[in-house]
């Protein structure tokens, strides 16, 4: 149960942080509205506290995470961006989600911060 815990709280994490990235970019590419960095900031805010409930900042944590924001950042091409992914873009995920189960299918004993 616990490592639905964190891949939920990967996915979370990852949201927050593409949020508080797309937003300045349609700013810088779109022309959109300044006030969209107000929003921005507090997402990268959220962002960064997200990421101290990670179970440790080590690079297996972040290993994980890597994996699991790549997943999140091709859904956000397809459902936010309306652009459809292709058949290597779903091989690659695969590929990745892989990864990350491998990751994080260690035991918690190397995961949590001692």
């Amino acid at each position: 149960m616990l490592y639905v815990y964190y891949f939920l709280l990967f996915i979370i994490t990852a949201i927050a942080e593409i949020i508080g990235c797309y937003l300045p970019w349609l700013v810088a590419k779109q022309g959109k509205p300044l006030i969209l960095l107000i929003p921005a900031l507090c997402s990268l805010v959220i962002f960064c506290g997200l990421l101290t409930l990670h179970p440790a900042a080590a690079g297996r944590t972040y290993a994980a995470y890597g994996g699991v924001y790549i997943l999140v950042a091709l859904a956000w091409l397809r459902w936010v961006d309306g652009i459809s992914l292709g058949r290597d873009d779903y091989l690659g995920a695969l590929i990745i989600f892989l990864g990350v189960i491998v990751i994080m299918g260690q035991p918690l004993s190397k995961w949590l911060i001692k």
